[in-house]
């Protein structure tokens, strides 16, 4: 699938990356492609490739396609800092990309979050059940304010982060959104912290 054309706007020049795959709710990822795109970011969709050139799948509502061809695999640090946010989304993706084949290792998708939080500069947004992609690094959300889906409460209190009841939490370099359903006022949000950090 091709990459949204980016406009000019306030975030000229900015780079999103959002994790990818199946299961992923549709309504979400394209209003993401789309909506990112009008502000002049140019927005990334990344996922495990396992040595493909690029990787179909399918989301959970409408079984749409959506074609990703960027890899985590092989992301430098340096290449990581180029984002100036990463984006964690809902439906089934997380769970999906926390698998590791060995189980004393983090899964790349894991390893990428912990190495992100490790960025204050990058905006890290988690939104719905993104979070259980945190629950094998617990240390990068705990003692943060963090809003998540009402399935995963007791799950980031076990990860010693403090549940806040709104719809979007912004706490720091980290913001959170309660559902899928509320990508749309998840991503104004990040427009406007991006926009905010852009100016400093």
């Amino acid at each position: 699938m091709p990459d949204a054309v980016a406009l000019d706007g306030p975030l000229t020049g900015t780079r999103i990356a959002v994790l990818l795959e199946s299961d992923f709710y549709e309504p979400e990822i394209f209003y993401y492609r789309h909506r990112f795109a009008e502000e002049g970011a140019h927005v990334d969709f990344l996922t495990r490739l396992w040595g493909n050139p690029e990787l179909t799948f399918t989301g959970h509502e409408y079984r749409a396609p959506f074609t990703v061809h960027r890899g985590i695999e092989g992301l430098t640090d340096a290449r990581l800092r180029e984002y100036a946010a990463l984006i964690v989304p809902s439906g089934m993706v997380a769970d999906r990309l926390r698998y590791s084949e060995d189980v004393t290792r983090p899964a790349p998708a894991t390893e990428l979050l912990r190495r992100a939080f490790a960025e204050p500069d990058l905006v890290k947004g988690i939104i719905c059940h993104g979070m259980w992609l945190a629950s094998a690094v617990p240390e990068v959300v705990h003692g943060r304010k963090v809003v998540c889906h009402n399935n995963l409460v007791g799950d980031v209190r076990n990860m010693g982060a403090e549940y806040v009841d709104q719809d979007v939490v912004v706490d720091g370099d980290l913001l959170t959104a309660r559902t899928g359903e509320h990508h749309h006022v998840f991503a104004r949000r990040l427009i406007d912290l991006l926009i905010q950090r852009k100016a400093r």
